[in-house]
């Protein structure tokens, strides 16, 4: 607040305090009286100049402020804004005396929820908070011209988040307490980059530096030279490359100038200022209390003792249930006023093995990762080559022997001997946009690759990369062949539909082993659909047919990686009307697709994630109403919309981190049919939703008519998975419009 101000201030309260005569003041006409004067049970409106010399103007309830109101402490802070009985709640503006401000929402005196701090020296944050301090999603733009978009927590950068400076240099990934922390890009104004692993604010572990006329060097990164190694690959367009250039460079160039600018500490919170002489001796007790729990966490209780829903850790678990009505949890829950149940969390658990020395698949991953390097090294073709008809050809093949000496094409390496193939690599090369060095870095890098605990229904293993973004999977050799026959379709299809549904495929390889058992393996790299900075607390395969489709889980044992099927599922799910209408228009693409191409047994992969948790790891429901926005329908909230600019993998796109509601279900049970989607009961709770179709590389082939015939004679025909493509495709939709609805 200016000097100007606080003396207008002053002599405002001299003035009252000398004539005790009515004051002139924002509001209507008001009583003037001192603190010990009579006041009403009921709210009016006052000016009181309390003990100590503080001043009040506003709204008044018995002993408090309450109601609109500005209150002005002698050091110059003041308030202005809502209170509830002698508490800042709502939206208001606090000012200090250096000039800084704060204007939002405040919750218990604590500057929490949405709102806007400007500093003294001219910084501006603009964003989330929880209780006084930066949690969430935020922007801050600093004095010297730089910015930040991204995550808060506990006042630092933390999450996801893009850094730029005011020369244009940028940074774009993971932080952890105010630095550099996780995967990340730094980009330079002259056209460098570095992708890759940072820790502690400098890169460290796999990571690619690539100038701007295209070469690149990937390595492993350290300040300490000895622990640097990395191989440097020319750009074919420029013969200037630096092919000498020192690794250690990165850190004493590149990086010298890349300095994260301080933000302004804020010199005493709300909070921290009491209120003079309003009521009686008690009446200025803080309405909550720091206490600690047994584990010396901080927990916040009210002075009833009843625990508050805030907690400095924001995961929790969610156990939602497959059956409806939850009364089981009802009593776990936190206390609350409404009558719907709460759901509980549970925290995801990272999935898979990791591979290491001594794994059974510990050579295989070896020569997965060799051929995948040696692969993504070969020169690509020219972009604005038209694929030919020649490269479809499932005889259009690589085959390379990669000896344990090395060759002239292959390094030396600690596993046996064995041949590598790639199957229509131009193909690949041209179907999706992946640059050439991250992709090698998340398969290849130093980090191993996962195991999933246990194989597919189909016998097919899987496996993980370490940063999750790809998966691997085995596959049978008549699998190849309809891969390989419907490739020229797959490629056109998405091609045509950068929204479509389907499955991305990244490479289709084999690796034969040498010696007496000639084994060959093959394999397909596909896109992991729950690679995301949201965690996935349920995920369902759904088909929409009804036999076999439940987990044969006691409940107790259901994970979130768990995948529920069809009978589990308890949910409907409202899509925001353009999402949904596209929704509907690219599943009919996806489907005229597999089923021109006879292919059937796909699925709708659904993972959710849960936003509103609470310090009990519970989720609270709401109610549908008609009234939660302009349109009858939830809009994009503030921290899903800044989630747009950070960075393009947090985009929202079709399928991908969509902000949903996910509406429970009651399903009745009945003697003969099961029912497949149960009744709406109204209680909602706001979701990110991933969703995709999977398994699509199952023709209608003569075993699974075999199937549909046997399984015919003991069950509902239209109940079993294995049905001719056009049945499939019809039954796959009907079921897929009726649990995915338009939130009107």
């Amino acid at each position: 607040m200016s000097k100007e101000i606080n003396k207008a201030w002053e002599a405002t309260i001299r003035k009252s305090s000398g004539t005790k005569k009515r004051a002139s003041s924002i509001f209507s006409q008001m009583s003037v009286a001192h603190v010990d004067d009579d006041v009403s049970s009921e709210v009016c409106q006052v000016e009181k100049i309390l003990p100590n010399g503080d001043f009040y103007t506003g709204q008044w309830l018995e002993k408090f402020p309450h109601g609109q109101g500005k209150y002005l402490w002698t050091d110059g802070c003041m308030y202005f804004g809502e209170w509830i009985t002698g508490s800042t709640m709502g939206k208001g503006r606090f000012s200090w005396p250096s000039g800084a401000t704060y204007e939002g929402e405040f919750k218990s005196g604590y500057m929490d929820g949405k709102g806007t701090y400007i500093g003294a020296s001219g910084d501006t944050y603009k964003g989330s908070w929880v209780m006084n301090l930066k949690q969430g999603q935020g922007t801050e733009s600093y004095p010297n011209g730089d910015f930040y978009d991204g995550e808060w927590k506990k006042g630092l950068q933390n999450g996801q988040g893009r850094y730029q400076w005011k020369n244009g240099n940028q940074y774009i990934g993971q932080w952890k307490n105010g630095v550099f922390s996780g995967n990340g890009t730094m980009m330079w104004n002259n056209g460098n980059r570095y992708d890759g692993a940072w820790e502690e604010g400098l890169p460290k572990g796999n990571g690619t530096f690539r100038w701007s006329d295209g070469s690149f060097y990937v390595g492993v990164w350290s300040q300490d030279a000895e622990e640097q190694s990395g191989t440097y690959y020319p750009s074919e367009s420029s013969s200037e490359s630096p092919m000498d250039w020192d690794p250690q460079n990165l850190y004493t160039v590149e990086l010298s100038d890349c300095h994260i600018c301080p933000c302004e500490k804020v010199a005493i919170y709300p909070s921290q200022k009491t209120l003079s002489g309003c009521g009686g001796e008690d009446d200025n007790r803080p309405l909550f209390k720091k206490r600690t729990d047994g584990s010396g966490r901080p927990r916040w209780t009210s002075e009833d003792g009843r625990i508050s829903s805030y907690s400095n850790d924001g995961n929790g678990g969610l156990d939602v249930g497959r059956k409806s009505g939850f009364s089981a949890l009802e009593a776990r829950s936190i206390s609350t006023r409404t009558s719907f149940t709460r759901l509980r969390i549970k925290n995801p658990k990272r999935q898979g093995e990791t591979i290491s020395k001594g794994h059974k698949n510990y050579e295989l991953m070896l020569n997965l990762q060799l051929g995948i390097r040696h692969s993504v090294g070969r020169p690509a073709p020219t972009p604005s080559l038209d694929l030919k008809s020649s490269a479809f050809d499932p005889k259009e093949k690589v085959w390379t022997r990669f000896p344990t000496e090395g060759s002239k094409h292959t390094p030396p390496h600690p596993s046996s001997e064995f041949r590598w193939k790639d199957y229509c690599p131009v193909v690949f090369r041209k179907l999706f946009k992946v640059d050439p060095a991250d992709y090698m870095i998340s398969i290849c890098g130093n980090d191993a690759l996962r195991e999933l605990s246990s194989p597919g229904k189909s016998g097919s293993f899987f496996y993980l990369t370490n940063d999750d973004r790809y998966m691997i999977k085995t596959m049978k050799k008549a699998e190849v062949k309809v891969f390989l026959r419907m490739l020229p379709a797959y490629y056109k299809h998405v091609r045509s539909f950068e929204n479509t549904l389907v499955t991305k495929f990244y490479g289709l390889h084999c690796v034969k082993l040498t010696g007496t058992s000639q084994k060959k393996v093959r394999f397909v790299i596909m896109g992991n659909l729950f690679c995301s900075q949201y965690a996935i607390h349920r995920r369902f395969d759904l088909k929409g047919s009804t036999f076999g489709r439940t987990t044969d889980k006691p409940e107790s044992e259901i994970e979130p990686t768990t995948t529920l099927k069809d009978l589990d599922l308890n949910f409907i799910f409202r899509l925001q009307k353009s999402w949904f209408q596209e929704f509907c228009r690219q599943v009919d693409r996806d489907c005229d697709f597999l089923e021109q191409e006879r292919i059937m047994d796909y699925s709708m992969l659904v993972g959710l994630h849960f936003k509103e948790t609470t310090s009990a790891g519970t989720v609270a429901p709401t109610r549908i109403s008609l009234d939660s926005a302009e349109d009858g329908r939830p809009g994009l909230s503030g921290v899903d919309a800044d989630n747009l600019s950070v960075d393009p993998s947090r985009w929202i796109q079709l399928g991908i981190n969509m902000p949903a509601r996910a509406e429970m279900t009651v399903r009745k049970s009945t003697s003969e049919t099961p029912q497949l989607v149960g009744e709406p009961t109204g209680e909602c709770h706001d979701i990110i939703i991933f969703f995709g179709i999977i398994d699509i590389l199952q023709d209608y082939d003569i075993s699974k008519k075999l199937e549909h015939a046997y399984k015919s004679f003991q069950y509902d025909p239209t109940s079993i998975s294995a049905v001719d493509p056009r049945q499939y495709s019809k039954r796959f939709r009907d079921f897929i419009f009726r649990i995915f609805v338009d939130d009107t």
